[in-house]
């Protein structure tokens, strides 16, 4: 298993893992074989509809995730397509795990991943299908 998290890197202030960021997610991760994880924990500060989380947010999860199995390969991307299937409410204050993998590499450039958000006692609340693009940091 192989942990990361960006606490201490410079000013770096992504939204979904850096500790520095005040209203950012502040999300760890973990590599676990194939699969890349992380756990949340919504409050209410990241509600839509009472006592569930936004959409929205969830979408920023379920992306992150996916771009971090990524980055534990060593490869940085960026997001060009995502698609979201959002099956169950995601209630707030409850502990939910998000996964992510691979499910295809495309002439080492793109990357079609996949990933969804379990629920406490393992149903899937949401699915979702991304495809990522290789892209040089230098460049940017």
């Amino acid at each position: 298993m192989h942990l990361f998290n960006n606490t201490g890197k410079g000013n770096h202030m992504c939204f979904g893992c850096s500790d520095k960021n005040p209203i950012g997610l502040k999300l760890r991760f973990v590599m676990e074989g194939d699969i890349c994880r992380t756990e949340f924990t919504a409050g209410e500060e990241h509600q839509g509809w009472n006592g569930y989380m936004h959409g929205g947010l969830i979408a920023a999860l379920l992306d992150e995730t996916m771009a971090w199995w990524l980055w534990f390969k060593g490869i940085s991307v960026m997001t060009a397509e995502m698609t979201t299937r959002y099956s169950l409410g995601v209630p707030v204050k409850t502990k939910i795990t998000v996964e992510s993998w691979c499910e295809e590499e495309k002439r080492n450039r793109l990357f079609l991943m996949a990933g969804r958000i379990v629920l406490p006692g393992g149903k899937t609340a949401v699915n979702a299908r991304a495809k990522f693009l290789k892209i040089d940091p230098a460049q940017i």
